[in-house]
């Protein structure tokens, strides 16, 4: 391994005396907040707990010495890893010398930027070349931006410690030029609207700020085409504000690039805050940031897992560092901000500067709640007219319903899917992404092949799959220029229910998608059910599967169905198909079916309307997988074939549960007991389902969406009548 050691010198620690100059630190901690850390450690005992285990990692890796490799690994591997631990333990040791005053912090920081300086000019790019855009230290400019972000924060914190000269020669030789390359050497990665770009621009901008260079901040904020005083350009973060977020604050990427991209929105932004305060950052856009991170938030289950759609790995929470930070920022820096306080009682974290001390301190002396999640309707699109995303939500289910623009590059083709949560674990799953981030065996840590040919197709989704394609044929480019839009939502939680109702016109030629979801609540109901009503109407004799991907295993079924003995086949040959095996293909005579699964300790039935038509696939991810790239995952499909107007219906209900320890379990079979289509037409849809003791009546009118219209109309001899878009009534039997 070709690299550098580097130690810290007795004479290093005796070459410079602490100094404190009131300019620096200027980005994430300020001379007067350490001053208030200090004078107060006692009342922030979360936050000294933090800093004395941090002072115990700094230690460990000071007397070990930091390895600075030539780089040469994809993401997981030594030299990207040991890079990547490096600018975490040099920021770490720039906020201690600022926190304790002890000058082996601003030594090691000093080090180990010479040793980066006097590699950097001699690098060549990557030798990976696997990016469309190849960074130095990492085998992607993102990486390389990343590094930049945390050592600019170092570097200010070490700031007054360093000598003219060495100044000089680290602004010359690294950061200067560093940020020249992922700038203007790197324009793709920096002069667009991305999550790539957000930290790319917050990178530049906070060395920029680190070394007062205002040509550098100026490429920041603006773009690299910023000419003096032309503020226009669609480039640069003032511009990734205007653009990334819609005016709620969703960004369209998704929860889980929205995690990773807020970190530089308002690291950056808490500089500009410090160093900057004429810019008013925080309140700009009618304050997007704070809005930003109120939704990541909602868009978190009940167990603080933020939901998977779009490109996302499983897992990533509330409790992520990204969002730690977001929580800190946003309750010390916006006075308005109490209910974070909640969020932060439930990460039970705080970051190493003024703002998690002032978190940590109000965590001390403050009494919390729970955090609040409840029922939302977002916009997306940059105007807000970019469809949305909906979160309906009881005491244990949450149920989110996707109809929003396509999410750039890490999007979906999913339009109109959705996906259930009980009591904090996924039931009806969004796949996610084919990723091991950061694992080195699985494509350096990059997207897998599958994640293209599986994983962001429909099929792999809870929504319509039209003739076994992918919507928009699976391509971005169409999916961009087309949006789902929002038919009505009701989310009043003083009613029985709360519905959403979305329609997507274009990802089929010729044909209309029409989606609502009803999360019932209701006294003579053991728990809340999802009543879904999907409508297919199409200019032409199509084919529609509807997929739910269940969790867990399978317990009973309605049908006469059967798993393969002998050998499996895939179900299709492209467009995602190719990577389900089919494990049974089963019919139904009856008008409904009924399908049961276990989930590691809950059962749950699938009822849904059925024609004798109809086709029921049970199959399972996996085919065509040859690196074992994909989870194994349970599928049903219900298709139906030849038709120009489909309609599925469908209840899903909890049904009881199943004590691991005890081996008892309490399940209600009988609670519903049927679901039926009453009525269709073209305006309307009429549903009944009924237990042994009532029957439910949900009434919707598919072609109006005002909410005083009167609705009345004759379905088999009786009279329906309701006001506004949908109304459930209930007869008791």
């Amino acid at each position: 391994m070709n690299s550098m050691k580097v130690t810290i010198t007795f004479l290093s620690l005796l070459l410079f005396s602490i100094t404190v100059f009131c300019q620096h630190p200027k980005l994430t901690l300020t001379s007067v907040g350490v001053e208030n850390i200090n004078s107060g450690k006692e009342e922030a005992p979360l936050f000294t707990s933090l800093l004395n285990q941090t002072v115990a990692n700094v230690d460990e890796a000071i007397a070990e010495g930091i390895d600075i490799p030539i780089p040469k690994d994809m993401a997981g591997g030594y030299t990207h890893q040991t890079h990547k631990k490096n600018y975490s333990l040099l920021h770490q040791a720039g906020n201690l010398y600022q926190l304790t005053g002890e000058s082996k912090y601003a030594a090691f920081v000093s080090e180990a930027l010479m040793a980066y300086a006097k590699l950097y000019p001699n690098l060549p790019l990557h030798p990976t070349n696997k990016s469309y855009a190849t960074g130095k230290l990492f085998w992607q400019c993102l990486n390389d931006a990343n590094w930049l972000v945390y050592c600019s924060q170092a570097y200010d914190c070490i700031h007054e410690y360093l000598s003219e000269e060495q100044r000089q020669l680290l602004e010359s030789e690294l950061f200067i030029p560093y940020a020249d390359f992922i700038s203007q050497g790197n324009p793709r990665f920096f002069n667009r609207i991305h999550n790539h770009s957000t930290w790319a621009n917050a990178a530049v901008g906070m060395v920029a700020l680190a070394i007062d260079n205002d040509t550098l901040l100026n490429k920041a904020l603006y773009g690299l085409h910023y000419n003096d005083g032309d503020t226009t350009h669609p480039a640069g973060f003032l511009a990734q504000l205007d653009h990334a977020f819609s005016p709620d604050g969703y960004f369209s990427e998704g929860p889980y690039y929205h995690r990773y991209a807020i970190f530089p929105f308002l690291i950056f932004s808490h500089a500009l805050h410090n160093a900057r305060p004429e810019l008013d950052i925080l309140n700009y856009r009618d304050g997007i940031l704070k809005k930003a991170v109120s939704v990541i938030l909602q868009l978190s289950n009940s167990s603080g897992e933020l939901f998977p759609i779009n490109d996302a790995q499983k897992g990533m929470s509330i409790r992520s560092k990204e969002i730690v930070t977001a929580v800190n920022l946003i309750y010390a820096l916006y006075p308005d901000s109490e209910d974070m306080l909640d969020w932060a009682a439930a990460q039970n974290k705080v970051i190493l500067n003024e703002t998690g001390y002032k978190v940590a301190v109000a965590l001390n002396t403050h009494n919390t709640n729970a955090a609040h999640r409840k029922p939302i309707v977002l916009t997306d699109g940059k105007e807000g007219k970019g469809g949305g995303l909906a979160i309906l939500r009881s005491e244990r289910m949450e149920v989110l319903f996707k109809y929003t623009t396509h999410g750039m590059g890490h999007g979906h083709f999913d339009r109109l899917s959705c996906s259930l949560i009980d009591h904090g674990s996924e039931v009806v799953q969004d796949y996610g992404a084919a990723r091991w981030v950061n694992v080195n065996h699985k494509e350096g840590g990059r997207y897998l092949p599958e994640n293209k040919s599986f994983a962001q197709q429909t099929v792999s989704h809870n929504t319509v799959v039209i003739d076994k394609k992918s919507q928009f044929q699976g391509s971005r480019k169409k999916a961009d220029n087309y949006h789902p839009e929002l038919y009505f939502s009701d989310l009043d939680t003083a009613k029985d229910f709360q519905v959403v109702s979305a329609k997507e016109s274009h990802a089929y030629p010729g044909t209309h998608l029409h989606r609502t979801l009803y999360l019932i609540n209701d006294e003579d109901l053991t728990g809340p059910i999802l009543l879904d009503i999907f409508q297919v109407k199409s200019d032409m004799i199509v084919s529609a599967d509807l997929p739910i991907w269940f969790m867990g295993e399978v317990m009973d079924m309605s049908m006469d169905c059967h798993q393969a003995a002998a050998s499996l086949s895939p179900m299709g040959n492209s467009d995602g198909y190719q990577h389900i095996w089919m494990l049974s293909s089963c019919t139904s005579d009856d008008d409904m079916f009924s399908f049961d699964w276990f989930d590691g300790d809950r059962f749950y039935r699938l009822l849904a309307t059925n024609a004798q038509e109809d086709e029921i696939l049970i199959g399972r991810s996996g085919a065509n997988d040859p690196e074992y790239n994909l989870r194994s995952e349970p599928v049903l499909i219900q298709s139906k074939n030849n038709e120009e107007n489909s309609t599925f219906i469908r209840l899903l209900q909890p049904m009881g549960s199943y004590d691991r320890d005890t081996e008892a379990h309490t399940i209600n079979l009988h609670e519903i007991i049927s679901i039926d289509k009453i009525h269709e037409s073209k305006d309307h849809i009429i549903t009944k389902f009924e237990t042994n003791e009532a029957q439910w009546t949900v009434m919707l009118a598919t072609n109006n969406s005002s909410s005083e219209q009167t609705h009345s109309l004759d379905a088999g001899g009786e009279i329906y009548k309701w006001k506004s878009v949908t109304d459930i009534q209930k007869t008791k039997l």
